[in-house]
């Protein structure tokens, strides 16, 4: 019983999830390359901070142990 209710479901579902990807909004070429060029440059930028401050840390901590 329970198998005839679940196949009336599922082409409701995929009809459904057909509408929501018709909704999808993709973007153009230029503003995924912008998009992405941002995400790069950010990742540089932060990798750059977190090794500054790795080799800050080094520094006090070897300094530290030398005492």
């Amino acid at each position: 019983m329970a198998d005839s209710a679940e196949k009336k479901d599922r082409p409701s579902y995929f009809k459904g999830m057909k509408a929501e990807f018709k909704k999808i909004i993709w973007p153009d070429r230029q503003a995924t390359l912008k998009q992405s060029v941002a995400v790069v440059a950010i990742s540089v930028v932060v990798g750059v901070i977190i090794a500054i401050l790795d080799y800050i840390i080094k520094y006090g901590v070897n300094f530290i142990t030398s005492i």
